[in-house]
């Protein structure tokens, strides 16, 4: 084996612990028109796909007493990013996202940095940090 050749091959998956599992759930099935692809009742957790990538869902234990999600303070995760296929369905999904009931958003599409990539961020109804974005020619 040779040393930096990396042993992995992408990612399989995202878990994400939200504190409404229906919500959540809802969020990505209803909203952004992913399907569930599987569930584990026992934990109770739900896994929802775009076709592309799976997203596991855990419910935390006690939602009354839960941390929330702190992406300044806390170590894992800082937020989720995905990929949307171009500018206009990045608009598009903004305004369906915003209306969503239970988002809060960060910040409405916007260029990140001096581009080439449009992004837009939001808090999910579970409470996880959800960054949506593309990449989109400059604007003259």
């Amino acid at each position: 084996m040779q040393d930096n050749v990396p042993l992995t091959a992408g990612v399989d998956h995202v878990g994400l612990a939200v504190k409404d599992l229906a919500l959540a759930r809802g969020f990505f099935c209803d909203c952004l028109g992913w399907r569930v692809v599987g569930e584990n009742q026992n934990y109770p957790a739900s896994f929802v796909s775009d076709g592309n990538g799976i997203v596991t869902l855990w419910q935390v234990e006690d939602p009354e007493k839960c941390v929330p999600f702190d992406r300044r303070r806390n170590v894992g995760l800082h937020h989720l990013a995905l990929k949307v296929v171009d500018r206009s369905a990045l608009d598009a999904l903004h305004a369906r996202v915003a209306a969503w009931p239970g988002i809060v958003v960060e910040f409405a599409p916007e260029r990140s940095g001096k581009g080439p990539k449009v992004h837009f961020m939001v808090r999910e109804p579970g409470g996880t940090r959800v960054e949506f974005a593309c990449v989109s020619p400059a604007v003259g």
